[in-house]
């Protein structure tokens, strides 16, 4: 033992190695540069023939791979296979590429983890995007391809997050009145909710492009959306409709074992009295689906996907889909449920939240309550909270298919009033996972 920690002490390559880390960690988590760390790296990388602008976060990787073109092909593949299996022929070959890699990758992790806390400018986000490209090139992906990617959680849901947060610390006016910069703009929630926002103050060029990625973000969802919803249960069988004797519909498994008492052993002979055939007929009756949706500041994740969720299911033959918005006033949006990005320019997120109004508005919907299915997604931090689950205990108990749902988000994640989530599950109906694939399944379960 007392060997291999004096070999791993006083290997040059493994000490360079660390120094470059532990830098790094310096970097991202402390807010004071380390000098011992700083110069130990600038000798590090001058030492292995790498540029010292490798250590400078302010400058971009494309400016670095501009001024040393040697680099271009350096950074692609980089992070996407860590398996580098040595050999004793070949291990000061290999530990000295372990040094380069890592000053590699130093570089990248920290120009796009980094971001600070200030103000951005429209130039600063562009920067950021073009490095996190070529993050997204070192994991074997082209660029943007890990943040267009709606419901990913990993590198691509962090990636996610920091553009996110850059793009509401920005000026996101400045931007979208420049074409070549919001061409740049990678279609994000984060993004969509600054621009819902933000859309009453736009106008001329701006508004357009905003629309423009408006459109792009709910074409790109709703595709997700919809091959989720093909994917569950097509419908329930109706078995008071007898099945159709043809051979298509024979069960051959059913017949058999229904017929073994006929079996003969001496002639090895199964002797069928009767054929058994599958049901196959399914309810045709339409459903009427209601989406109540709280458009509340917090809810802007849960408006964009169940708004987007409404209009695929309007598609489906059978049901009749009813949407409505509400805040402290209710928006009855079904005149334009089948296209979600004309809903979305109808609402007016914000404010606070009176599910109240929001009852008001659904009850006359309801016309066959057994028929009926109401999908409520909301946090429930409710202005009148006792009226409100009244209201919606009156509903289950008229026959109505209730169902909370916590705020819906491609990602799962959700918060629910705890008082709520209590008074639905003594009520019968718990609280539904905030994933999104769970509402999916119910929902097509009820209706189809």
């Amino acid at each position: 033992m007392s060997e291999t920690v004096d070999e791993t002490v006083t290997n040059p390559h493994e000490n360079r190695r660390q120094v470059l880390y532990w830098r790094l960690l310096s970097r991202l988590f402390g807010d004071e540069e380390q000098a011992g760390l700083e110069a130990a790296s600038v000798a590090v990388v001058d030492d292995i023939g790498l540029p010292p602008a490798l250590l400078d976060p302010s400058v971009s990787v494309d400016s670095v791979v501009q001024r040393f073109p040697e680099l271009d092909g350096a950074f692609d593949g980089l992070m996407a296979d860590d398996e580098n299996p040595a050999t004793d022929s070949d291990a000061a070959q290999v530990g000295a590429e372990e040094v380069r890699r890592a000053a590699l990758v130093s570089k990248l992790l920290l120009n796009v983890f980094a971001t600070g806390s200030a103000d951005v400018s429209a130039a600063q986000l562009a920067t950021w995007q073009a490095d996190a490209g070529w993050l997204e090139r070192a994991c074997g992906h082209q660029p943007g391809e890990l943040r267009s990617r709606p419901g990913d959680t990993g590198l691509a849901g962090v990636l996610g997050d920091i553009e996110g947060d850059l793009v509401r610390r920005m000026r996101l006016r400045e931007v979208l009145a420049d074409p070549a910069l919001a061409a740049r703009l990678t279609p994000s929630m984060s993004l969509i909710e600054q621009l819902l926002h933000d859309k009453a103050n736009l106008s001329g060029v701006a508004l357009a492009n905003a629309k423009a990625l408006i459109r792009r973000f709910v074409d790109e969802v709703a595709e997700v959306l919809r091959t989720r919803v093909e994917k569950t249960s097509v419908g329930r069988i109706d078995r008071s409709v007898p099945p159709k004797r043809v051979f298509r519909n024979l069960d051959v498994q059913r017949t058999i074992w229904k017929n073994l008492t006929n079996y003969d052993p001496e002639e090895q002979r199964l002797y069928v009295d009767r054929l058994y055939y599958r049901h196959t007929a399914r309810r045709v009756e339409p459903a009427r689906l209601i989406v109540v949706v709280d458009q509340s500041g917090s809810m802007v994740d849960s408006m964009v996907n169940c708004t987007i969720l409404a209009s695929i299911f309007a598609g489906l033959p059978k049901v009749d889909v009813h949407l409505v918005a509400y805040d402290t006033r209710a928006l009855d949006l079904t005149p334009w449920v089948h296209d979600p990005f004309e809903t979305l320019l109808r609402t007016k997120l914000g404010g606070g939240t009176d599910g109240t109004v929001a009852l008001e508005e659904i009850r006359p919907k309801i016309t066959d309550p057994r028929n009926t299915v109401v999908a409520w997604i909301s946090d429930f931090y409710e202005w009148r909270e006792d009226a409100v689950f009244s209201g919606m205990e009156s509903l289950h108990r008229s026959g109505v298919r209730f169902i909370p749902v916590g705020s819906v988000t491609s990602g799962g994640r959700q918060s629910v009033n705890p008082r709520f989530r209590e008074r639905f599950k003594d009520m019968g109906t718990p609280v539904l996972s905030g994933h999104i694939d769970k509402l999916v399944f119910e929902l097509k379960n009820f209706l189809t």
